[in-house]
């Protein structure tokens, strides 16, 4: 066995021995602090649904621990389990053509990841959302979005992964610099196409009908210097119950989306104060900062990938019985995640600065306490655990607990 190998297998078992402890501790946290309703949200919260939320988080943390172990298990299997070996060998048999044969590994690889998790995803859409009354998609409306994604990983994924394979093989030792400008290029278009073309293929879009909050919001997008290509309704209760708000795209193709749901749920005043944190993203440049920070990442990990590509060690150190453009592109894909684990945190507490950010922002452009009864009733129609492990919440959430946020807007309620 290869020091490689016995470094990937100590990782791996580390790794999930770490994320298993912060399940449990997460569980124990909403265990300990379901009798009572935190004090803060006494008045708007009530025992009952304080106690649907901790009985909902914790039925999801008893998926998540199945997520983890059943991961673990596929990605030996893929591994040193010889899966990815075995079928790399039986298209490599079936097609000559190095290039597509590559293209049809990879492609295939990611469609048996995403058989091998349908089970789970069924368990979470129709038993544990359907039992605490979120969810609101028909089995025809899961398959059919299935195979929307199916067919989308193909008409996008085939042609990307063309291209970066053929950069891997013919342009030589530094062939990912080329790749990252491809895989920038292509980021960039989709997000750019994502509110025209993709999303309308899963929901339905519609413009924002309220005259009087139309106008409300607009004249908060003018005070802020905001353009987008118009405010729209997306119907979210087609598929659940919860509720959100968000922007997409950009240049000329920035939408406002509203879920049907939030604004059956919210006020003028608390939708125009979730719009201006929204808005707080973008005049407080977490936009920016974050593109920029995911293309410096991807120029990284694609640079350490042209490394690995050239060592024999990565090749047979994870079972694979050769070295291709292909398996070192799944290979990388697959261990990646087993070692960056452990930096999570650090991107959590960087989206959590800016979600503060983006509070501050809110309550200089509305008044807080409409910032603050708007959470407050996303958090109970949510089902969303007032009572997060600290450490649990450190490694994994991108917004701040709610009891934190809703004390620091609480600073900035005018006196």
């Amino acid at each position: 066995m290869s020091t490689f190998t016995v470094i990937f297998i100590a990782t791996i078992f580390v790794g999930l021995a770490l994320q298993l402890w912060l399940v449990s501790r997460q569980a124990a946290h909403i265990i300990t602090h379901r009798k009572a309703v935190p004090p803060d949200f006494a008045d708007s919260i009530s025992l009952e649904q304080h106690q649907k939320a901790a009985s909902y988080s914790l039925a999801r943390l008893a998926l998540e621990r199945w997520d983890l172990v059943l991961g673990m298990v596929v990605l030996l299997g893929w591994t040193l389990g010889g899966g990815l070996a075995w079928l790399d060998s039986a298209i490599a048999g079936a097609i000559a053509d190095p290039l597509w044969g590559g293209v049809l590994l990879v492609i295939t690889a990611v469609l048996i990841g995403g058989l091998i998790e349908l089970p789970l995803s069924i368990w979470r859409t129709f038993r544990i959302e359907e039992r605490f009354g979120f969810n609101r998609t028909t089995p025809i409306g899961f398959i059919k979005d299935r195979l929307l994604g199916v067919l989308l990983t193909l008409i996008l994924g085939v042609p990307l992964v063309a291209v970066i394979l053929w950069l891997m093989g013919s342009t030589g030792r530094y062939w990912w610099l080329w790749a990252w400008l491809v895989w920038m290029g292509f980021s960039l278009f989709v997000t750019w196409a994502y509110p025209i073309w993709i999303a309308p293929l899963f929901n339905r879009f519609k413009p924002l009908g309220d005259d009087s909050l139309r106008s409300r919001l607009e004249a908060l997008l003018h005070r802020c210097g905001f353009r987008s290509n118009g405010m729209f309704v997306m119907d979210g209760s087609r598929r659940s119950a919860h509720g959100n708000a968000y922007f997409t795209g950009f240049g000329s193709n920035k939408r406002i989306v509203f879920f049907d749901t939030l604004l059956q749920g919210l006020d003028a005043n608390e939708v125009e104060a979730v719009l201006a944190h929204e808005l707080g993203h973008f005049k407080r440049r977490h936009v920016a900062k974050m593109l920029a920070l995911s293309s410096a990442m991807a120029l990284l990990g694609l640079g350490l990938l042209g490394w690995l590509s050239q060592q024999g060690w990565f090749y047979s150190g994870l079972g694979a019985g050769r070295a291709t453009p292909a398996l070192a592109l799944l290979l990388f894909m697959f261990v990646l995640p087993v070692f960056t684990v452990f930096i999570s945190p650090l991107a959590a507490m960087l989206s959590r600065r800016h979600e503060f950010e983006a509070d501050d922002f809110a309550a200089e452009q509305t008044d807080p306490r409409h910032l603050i009864s708007g959470l407050v009733k996303m958090y109970r129609d949510n089902a969303s655990t007032l009572t997060p492990d600290p450490l649990y919440s450190a490694f994994y959430h991108s917004h701040p607990p709610a009891p934190l946020r809703i004390a620091h807007l609480s600073t900035k309620i005018p006196a």
